[in-house]
């Protein structure tokens, strides 16, 4: 008895309150950290409708050159699945926290670089080359990032609340949208000679103040209490990507079908309804980003109340019910841009990205993770979602803008393409895991 240890009555109070504070600290830097490296990304797309093609491809008419400027735009998503397959491999294998680390600088080196590169007139086609070479580092960037910021949020979190706090990353998307579209709104009021000649440049450089900030925040989080689990049994994988090809084959194919629908939805709204509304239909440039902003300002509420819906009904009927929405939604989305309404183009940007947006992306985090086991998670979320990627946003807005030219100027093709899509993500959803019994929250 002289040499027992006296262990505090209070102490699981205090282990319970640690936990408590890992698991919220690695919410809100997932959703930090998640909306500078969004913020960055979303900047890339907002110029190229409406900037690149006439600042590196000027010697083309405008179709082509927006053309040309999405073809830039859709390299990034190139770059994504290689970003997945490296950073999964390596966050499977050293852990997640280095690797959220490593894309954030991968993301905002690119994008400062973007905001320096000199004009076609100065360097010729140069400049496009710096471009699509940062473009892919960037898409690299955001290929590793999603993965580890995910599962830091829904590994660190109780169960019966890994929904809602796997929504929170998924929430910064939003937010970097508001942060993005805010900034090119302010410079799209300068007259349009010095936006093209030194404007849009502003909000590219300014991402450095935000690098900053995520590097300090991101530093602080604790690595994934599953990863260090993996680590004290030594039950890494050598080659997790192997892995995830040879033994959940199925599980890979379904989240891609499954993804597509819903990443090509998002970008159709954001990237090429932006273009079509200022190019086709002559709408002012400034009232559809305001409407794009509004829409990712009520993200920021409906994100992380979808993410606790989630948690009550199940990640995979929530899913499936706003797959349902979307296909219901696509013709009213078009009559509603189509009608040069100004109050009804406002509400349709609204709630295609304020609400059937957020009814699929908060729950995917948890479904997509649940798929598969946790020492091959990072490689099999990180390579499925990325190469579903590539297929709905990279060459989404590019096979738009083919669609509209065949259907001379009406988006019936479009909304068919849109569609589809939603069709085939409904039968790869059903094909997914369950939801399991729910828990209540700790």
């Amino acid at each position: 008895m002289k040499h027992a240890i006296a262990i505090p009555v209070d102490a699981p109070l205090v282990r319970t309150a640690s936990r408590t504070r890992a698991y919220r600290l690695a919410g809100a830097a997932s959703m930090a950290g998640t909306t500078i490296e969004w913020y960055d990304f979303f900047l890339y797309g907002t110029a190229a409708a409406l900037v690149f093609g006439k600042v590196f491809f000027p010697s083309l008419d405008p179709i082509t050159g927006v053309l040309a400027a999405f073809a830039t735009y859709a390299v990034g998503f190139l770059g994504r699945p290689l970003g997945g397959v490296i950073f999964g491999h390596f966050g499977d294998r050293i852990g997640r926290k280095s690797m959220l680390l490593v894309t954030l600088l991968m993301m905002g080196i690119p994008t400062i670089i973007i905001g320096l590169i000199p004009t076609y007139e100065q360097i010729g086609y140069w400049a496009a080359v710096i471009l699509v070479l940062m473009r892919f580092v960037q898409g690299m960037a955001v290929g590793g990032e999603w993965g580890g910021a995910v599962l830091m949020a829904v590994e660190h979190a109780p169960e019966g609340r890994k929904g809602f706090y796997g929504s929170l990353p998924q929430t910064g998307v939003g937010a970097g949208l508001v942060l993005a579209t805010l900034a090119m709104g302010l410079v799209t009021r300068l007259p349009e000679s010095d936006m093209l000649a030194w404007g849009w440049r502003l909000p590219f450089i300014a991402s450095v103040a935000l690098l900053g900030v995520g590097w300090l925040i991101r530093r602080k989080v604790p690595e994934s209490p599953d990863f260090e689990k993996l680590k004290s049994a030594n039950l890494k994988v050598r080659i997790p990507l192997l892995r995830v090809l040879r033994d959940h084959p199925r599980e890979t194919l379904t989240i891609i079908g499954a993804r597509t629908a819903e990443n090509a939805w998002f970008y159709m709204a954001v990237t090429f309804a932006l273009a079509y509304a200022a190019n086709q239909l002559h709408l002012p440039r400034a009232d559809v980003l305001n409407a794009i902003m509004a829409g990712a300002v009520l993200s920021l509420v409906t994100m992380p109340l979808c993410g606790h819906l989630s948690d009550k009904v199940g990640q995979r009927r929530l899913f499936f019910a706003g797959l349902l929405l979307l296909c219901a939604f696509v013709y009213p989305f078009f009559a509603m841009l189509g009608s040069r309404e100004p109050t009804l183009v406002w509400w349709a940007m609204v709630l295609a990205v304020g609400v059937v947006f957020p009814i699929l992306y908060a729950p995917e985090s948890l479904l997509f993770a649940r798929q598969f086991p946790v020492e091959i998670r990072y490689s099999g979320i990180s390579t499925s979602v990325q190469l579903a990627g590539v297929l709905g946003g990279g060459f989404a807005p590019m096979i738009a803008t083919q669609l509209l030219a065949y259907g001379d100027g009406s988006p019936k093709y479009v909304i068919a393409y849109l569609m589809g899509m939603g069709v085939i993500a409904l039968g790869c959803t059903a094909l997914m895991k369950a939801d399991p019994v729910r828990h209540r929250a700790l």
